[in-house]
């Protein structure tokens, strides 16, 4: 403590303590400081209804929805920081003097705190080149979801379970990103196996026709079923359909429940493991 207090006194270009302290009575030092905290409590007040505005103006315009909560944080940093320099001259101090020293402190924070500088530094890519918008359905860092939200530092995935994922930007943006919304379409592929002694081309009929009858399903014309490979005891039909990204899944359940009842109805069998067990009694 000692030392802290004669490097105060005797830096010329820090903050002198004793010079500011100098020829001011008890009562001055305080309201100082009481005027410190108002322009604080007011100072915040101001920027939190400024930020919301901001942010309400940047929605009547349809800014990108991706881009619009980065800028409102990194906007109301910059504030608060503004803030606290305003603060800093209210009390006297050298405010250039304050600057250098809160940029000495960013520096020796950010030193220690490379990660959230690379995340930050990742979430700037990502505004840049826009591998993904907020609504998209997509897998990074090992997670799929729905990207709700895109910070300064974090991206915020909604799974299809509801959970909230939160993902640091820096491995997003340097890491594989498969986005299942970009093309607006996603190709539903599934396989149906029938017996070898059943009709291959009433099978095929029979699973475009269950197709049709799927709302979910877009650009009918352009799917396609076709005997997919020969397995061992099982000739597989291979069918791609086409579906918005969100619907991927409802198209999957219902292909898979409604062609299993058109093969019932029309006695097309669908091949599965069976087990003999043969008993001998030895004694």
């Amino acid at each position: 403590m000692k030392y802290a207090i004669l490097f105060l006194q005797d830096t010329k270009e820090g903050f002198d303590l004793a010079k500011f302290l100098e020829g001011q009575t008890f009562w001055d030092f305080l309201s100082a400081v009481g005027l410190a905290i108002l322009v604080w409590i007011v100072g915040s007040f101001v920027v939190n209804k400024a930020v919301n505005l901001l942010n309400k103006i940047m929605e009547k315009r349809k800014v990108d929805a991706s881009l619009r909560p980065f800028l409102i944080s990194l906007i109301n940093a910059i504030l608060k920081v503004m803030l606290l320099l305003a603060v800093a001259s209210t009390l006297g101090m050298d405010v250039t003097s304050f600057v250098a020293i809160l940029s000495a402190a960013a520096f020796a924070v950010g030193l220690a705190l490379q990660g959230g500088l690379s995340n930050f530094a990742g979430g700037v890519m990502i505004m840049i080149f826009k591998p993904f918008r907020v609504g998209d359905l997509v897998t990074t860092q090992g997670f799929t979801g729905t990207v709700k939200e895109i910070q300064i530092f974090n991206t915020l995935l909604m799974t299809l379970d509801n959970e909230i994922i939160i993902i640091p930007n820096g491995p997003v943006s340097n890491g594989p990103i498969t986005n299942y919304s970009k093309e607006g379409r996603r190709g539903v592929t599934m396989t149906f196996g029938i017996g070898y002694g059943d009709d291959i081309d009433l099978a095929k009929q029979t699973v475009m026709e269950v197709a049709a009858t799927c709302e979910q399903i877009i650009d009918l014309d352009q799917s396609a079923s076709a005997i997919g490979s020969l397995g061992d005891s099982s000739v597989n039909i291979a069918v791609r359909l086409w579906a918005k990204p969100e619907d991927y899944f409802t198209v999957m359940f219902f292909m898979n429940e409604n062609v299993k009842k058109a093969f019932d109805k029309k006695n097309i069998g669908i091949p599965y493991q069976t087990l003999d067990v043969n008993i001998t009694n030895q004694g």
